[in-house]
């Protein structure tokens, strides 16, 4: 078999990873699209340049500064330490909370695309049938934003399974816990074991091909419908 016991543990790992990643950052990215698609807030300029920071910087920098916040002397590891909880580097809730960071503008923005092309009319028209805040998003927004709703999520996931300098720096390398198919190519390189990394690479160009593809047969259907 081409794909070793550890290449399969990184390929559920990455997986399980990228699938929690996406979950948390739809969850937290919708109301943080919302506001910044709607406030006139003087901090939305600041808030768009935070959410996009990590697109801009090496991922090595990301995963630098949580590192040493995470760490047993910064402000999110003493909070840890008081809470009683285990410390978060080199664990796979590190690993989740480094990817909510540094796949957030992969989440944040599609939305807020699609929150500022709908436009107020269509709330404007269900608020005047009575619908309440939660009905009309519920009714209105995610039916007329459906499609920055699925960019966004594959978008997230895809991005997600294709980090290595976060992951290195904040999970290192320790076997099913924090490594995934990124470092397990990088591993399969240094070792000079080619054929394993071009088994893993391969797939991983053939996954990425596979989702742009996916979002461009999605997105006109999402547009005609």
């Amino acid at each position: 078999m081409p794909l070793s016991a550890e290449d399969l543990s990184a390929i559920v790992l990455t997986l399980e990873l990228a699938a929690t990643t996406t979950v948390l950052l739809m969850l937290l990215g919708t109301p943080l699209a919302w506001w910044l698609a709607h406030t006139a807030s003087r901090w939305r300029g600041a808030v768009g340049a935070l959410v996009a920071l990590p697109l801009v910087l090496p991922p090595t920098v990301i995963g630098f500064y949580l590192l040493v916040a995470m760490g047993p002397h910064g402000a999110v590891g003493q909070f840890v330490q008081w809470l009683g909880l285990p410390q978060l580097p080199f664990s796979f809730a590190g690993l989740v909370i480094g990817s909510l960071v540094y796949s957030l503008p992969f989440t944040v923005q599609p939305l807020q695309r699609a929150f500022e092309s709908l436009g107020r009319r269509p709330l404007e028209a269900a608020a005047t049938l009575g619908a309440g805040p939660v009905d009309r998003f519920l009714t209105v927004v995610l039916p007329l934003a459906r499609p920055g709703f699925i960019t966004a999520a594959v978008l997230t996931f895809a991005h997600t399974v294709g980090e290595f300098g976060v992951v290195l720096m904040l999970g290192g390398n320790i076997p099913g816990v924090t490594r995934v198919v990124s470092v397990q190519i990088y591993d399969h390189v240094e070792a000079m074991e080619y054929t394993q990394a071009h088994w893993l690479a391969g797939g991983m160009v053939l996954f990425s091909f596979l989702v742009l593809m996916a979002l461009n047969l999605l997105q006109p259907k999402e547009r005609q419908a």
